[in-house]
């Protein structure tokens, strides 16, 4: 909509264990409703009056698992019931809900691979004698490399050093290691390529050419109209799951807080180069351009099934 076209480059963060620059590893995301709509009946007296939405439902859900084997191994699809059709068992159940969220790694193959969920959704009617009808509630693009950023980035963090945590934060971070299993600290990580070791908060930056995986952003759409580089803020004990009551309790800590002036102040030192040598910032645009060319922006929302979303995408 041109709410960008007055930026010359995009500088964001997002708060995880680790502190460093983002690679550009976020998924193309699409999120769909699928409606199936049956016919009631009671499922004693008279079950073959009834056309089971739910039952629909379930088949869709069958059909996307053996989709699985069949996409790229960098894909994902994840689905939750929005409405299991009611409580009572010996109704038929005219009308079910299921949420689906379609990621790939390339906003080129998002499309195809949402077509082919679709796809199974149909068959699924065809199957139980439903009809259904999908409505699209959210997408956003991957996230868009641009080299010349991410060198500026990770030599500010190098500048300015890991962030300063005080004994009271390892303290805490220690109490909220003690609720996780050795398997989620683990996971942290190997998510960084690295071996576990014995520290509760992190105490050095991630290399330049470090692999993480933090699923899907609305960052992504901004990194195909602007130059768009994306930090990480060291705001939770390693091992902190991103959606879950221990990353709501270190929000307002000690350890969120000086996490988070630690990446602004990277952010900062980032931007300021740009100011300084506009040569730089002419770098990143030159790339961002040749990348566009290479692969044109697709928008992931179909402008013909929705009208313009409001509330943003990030997780």
């Amino acid at each position: 909509a041109g709410a960008f076209k007055d930026v010359d480059a995009a500088i964001s963060w997002h708060p995880t264990a680790f502190c460093g620059v983002l690679p550009p590893s976020s998924l193309a995301n699409m999120r769909m409703d699928f409606t199936f709509s049956g016919r009631s009946a009671h499922a004693a007296a008279s079950p073959h009056l009834g056309r089971s939405a739910l039952d629909a439902v379930e088949l869709m859900n069958v059909g996307v698992n053996y989709l699985r084997e069949h996409m790229l191994p960098t894909s994902r699809i994840h689905y939750a019931y929005v409405d299991a059709g009611g409580s009572a068992p010996n109704v038929v159940q005219s009308r079910a809900v299921v949420r689906y969220s379609v990621r790939t790694e390339a906003l080129a193959d998002l499309s195809p691979l949402t077509e082919r969920v679709k796809q199974v959704a149909e068959g699924a009617a065809l199957m139980t004698g439903t009809t259904v009808t999908s409505h699209v509630t959210a997408g956003v693009a991957n996230l868009l490399p641009c080299p010349p950023l991410e060198k500026i980035l990770h030599e500010s963090f190098m500048e300015i050093g890991p962030p300063r945590f005080s004994d009271a934060d390892n303290i805490f971070a220690r109490e909220i290691q003690a609720t996780l299993s050795s398997d989620e600290i683990d996971a942290a990580f190997r998510q960084i390529g690295r071996r576990r070791r014995d520290i509760a908060l992190t105490d050095f930056i991630l290399p330049s050419d470090g692999i993480f995986s933090l699923g899907s952003t609305d960052v992504g759409d901004v990194s195909w109209t602007v130059p768009t580089v994306q930090a990480l803020g060291a705001t939770c004990a390693i091992g902190t799951p991103l959606h879950s009551w221990q990353m709501t309790a270190q929000g307002k800590s000690s350890i969120a807080h000086t996490g988070m002036i630690h990446v602004a102040r990277a952010m900062a030192l980032t931007a300021t180069q740009l100011f300084l040598s506009p040569e730089l910032l002419a770098q990143a645009r030159e790339d961002h351009a040749a990348r566009l060319a290479e692969q044109p922006y697709t928008c992931p929302i179909p402008p013909d099934t929705h009208p313009p979303v409001q509330a943003s995408l990030q997780d």
